[in-house]
């Protein structure tokens, strides 16, 4: 008897499409690092605080939690204010190197900060920092709008928090983060900040920090990205460059680190202790992300190296993936029966009207739309009014058409469409799968799916480290494609929670489970109602997870989606964070198990 059972609402407010449009990022703006700063006069009001505005004393908290003494921090905020981060922290670490003493009486002898002067007169006018003028037009030395700015950063500064704790941050460390990278970093540079102090297991700088600043390593860093941001507008539009981070390079060919049948190759690689299963999880995107992102995925996932591989190896449709996961590579077996690994062997009825000219071996990635039918209708046009063979000019557009949309030859001159269960059987998926909802639905959801038979390959080593069966928590489960792998590689799953907004997709894996399974289903519609809390009550529950498998939305990293490329800073792609938290989760609690 089939156990299946829902923790969710139901909520279908959004879908997840690896190809369309989606909404532009919530993500604030970044600061224009080359606006001027404030007047190096520092006006003081009755209680002594510089410039006229008391700290937040969450602020002040934050600077004490890194190690330095209250009276420093005051002090130094006194001096400079507080509205810029990194100078306020340079100059915190300046006064730390000379002596806590030294630096609360007297913290006018540095050299790593502009002097400042008192001046009775307040006389604004006279001094102002070097540069250009602020974003928003006006002068350095202005300050009519300081009130507004405080307040705007101040809300800035509390949207950043509510994201980081949103995604099960303590607030005190969210708060520390912003203070350590400044209320402009994007989501992903203060996911990653948190990371790092809860992997150091404090929150203070280091002898090495010391060293950069003495060294002033971390000023030349700065100013070159002052200068990369003045060069490119410094927002965050259309001109914006290409993540300032280094480029993880691409294989060519992408063949994993092996393939079936593969006897040549050996590949070894050693993991992070505190990466190494159980639990076991598997992460998978687009291989062709903006410049940067799988340098973060792999940072926040213990700093694994990706496999990046194109299923055209495993059947005959490419797909190039990349895929961040602890499992072992040495005793993998492939599906039985292997995939068509070519359009003929997949398709042979098509080859009947396939013309010499169309020299495709394999189709091109899915997509979640198909070619229209006026397309269609031209290229008959096209062909019909063209001799035989067609010229070179007919055969480039014909040929460009037909792999955008991966188009097949179903008659004299006529081409159309894959259909859905075509798309079925490319990808791995039982005839029908999708079956029951609408067509454009269908391409929708199998265009956004694993590559089942590529999938299968890696979580083939689970079938014998676990004959009774696994614990799975599925996370972006879309149509079930790692549960369609488990399924036919014969690993029984005694209890699945599947994480997935779309209701279209959850009733496909709910009619596919009920037909197929007699494990436990448990459904949640949103990854972010699945707290940290839920994740410590299901490990209790079911004695921990065996698998923790997703693939976190693409939307703002797929190259199609080109007006909403912003990476790990889109509103759907940031989802990623809750993938690691996530895992963090269970990682911690089957710990104290």
């Amino acid at each position: 008897m089939v156990d299946w059972r829902s923790d969710s609402d139901d909520d279908d407010n959004f879908e997840w499409e690896s190809d369309g449009d989606a909404e532009p990022s919530s993500t604030p703006a970044l600061r224009n690092l080359d606006a001027a700063g404030p007047s190096t006069l520092v006006r003081q009001d009755s209680n002594g605080w510089g410039n006229g505005e008391a700290p937040p004393t969450s602020l002040i908290e934050g600077y004490v939690g890194m190690g330095f003494p209250k009276e420093m921090v005051v002090k130094g905020i006194k001096v400079i204010g507080h509205s810029d981060s990194n100078a306020l922290l340079e100059l915190l670490l300046t006064y730390k190197t000379l002596g806590d003493d030294a630096a609360v009486g007297n913290c006018s002898t540095s050299g790593f900060i502009p002097q400042s002067t008192e001046d009775d007169d307040d006389d604004l006018d006279s001094e102002y920092w070097d540069g250009d003028d602020d974003a928003d037009g006006r002068e350095a030395g202005s300050d009519g709008s300081s009130d507004e700015g405080f307040l705007r950063e101040l809300s800035e500064m509390d949207k950043k928090i509510n994201s980081l704790v949103d995604m099960g941050y303590p607030e005190n460390e969210a708060n520390l983060a912003i203070t350590r990278c400044g209320v402009d970093a994007p989501l992903y540079v203060l996911v990653d900040s948190v990371c790092a102090s809860q992997a150091a297991g404090e929150y203070e700088v280091t002898g090495r920090c010391f060293d950069s600043f003495r060294g002033r390593k971390k000023a030349r860093l700065m100013e070159d990205s002052k200068k990369k941001r003045k060069r490119y507008g410094g927002g965050s539009q259309g001109s914006r460059p290409p993540l300032d981070e280094e480029s993880m390079p691409l294989p060519n060919p992408m063949v994993g680190f092996n393939l079936p049948g593969d006897m040549l190759r050996t590949v070894s690689r050693k993991l992070p202790r505190q990466a190494i299963g159980p639990p076991y999880f598997y992460f998978e995107n687009v291989a062709l992300a903006p410049r940067g992102s799988w340098d973060a995925f792999s940072r926040h996932l213990y700093d694994i190296v990706p496999e990046f591989l194109d299923s055209k190896y495993m059947c005959a449709a490419a797909r190039k993936r990349g895929y961040i996961h602890n499992l072992p590579i040495e005793t993998r077996v492939n599906l039985l029966p292997p995939a068509p690994k070519t359009i003929f062997e997949a398709f042979p009825h098509y080859k009947k009207w396939w013309p010499s000219w169309d020299n495709r071996k394999h189709l091109n990635c899915l997509q979640t739309c198909i070619a229209s039918a006026k397309l269609t209708e031209r290229i008959q046009r096209a062909l019909a009014s063209s001799s035989n063979p067609p010229p070179p000019s007919v055969q480039k557009y014909v040929m460009k058409e037909c792999r955008k949309w991966n188009l097949v030859w179903v008659g004299k001159n006529k081409v159309a469409a894959l259909d859905p269960d075509e798309f079925e059987y490319l990808l791995g998926f039982p005839r029908d799968h999708t079956r029951g909802i609408g067509k454009t639905e269908r391409y929708k959801s199998l265009g956004n799916s694993f590559q089942v038979d590529s999938v299968a390959w890696h979580l083939s080593v689970l079938k014998d480290m676990y004959p009774n069966g696994v614990n799975v928590l599925s996370l972006f489960t879309g149509i079930g494609g790692g549960e369609v792998a488990l399924h036919r590689l014969g690993i029984h799953m005694r209890i699945v929670i599947s994480v997935e907004i779309g209701e279209v997709n959850r009733r496909i894996l709910r009619g596919w489970w009920d037909q197929t399974q007699t494990g436990t289903l448990i459904e949640i519609a949103d990854v972010q109602s699945l707290t940290n809390e839920r994740v410590d009550s299901y490990v209790e529950r079911f004695g921990g997870f065996d698998l923790v498998i997703g693939g976190s939305p693409c939307n703002n990293l797929t190259g199609s989606n080109r007006h909403h490329r912003d990476g790990l800073d889109g509103e759907h792609s940031a989802l990623f964070f809750h993938y690691v938290r996530i895992l963090s989760a269970v990682k911690a609690a089957m710990r104290r198990m």
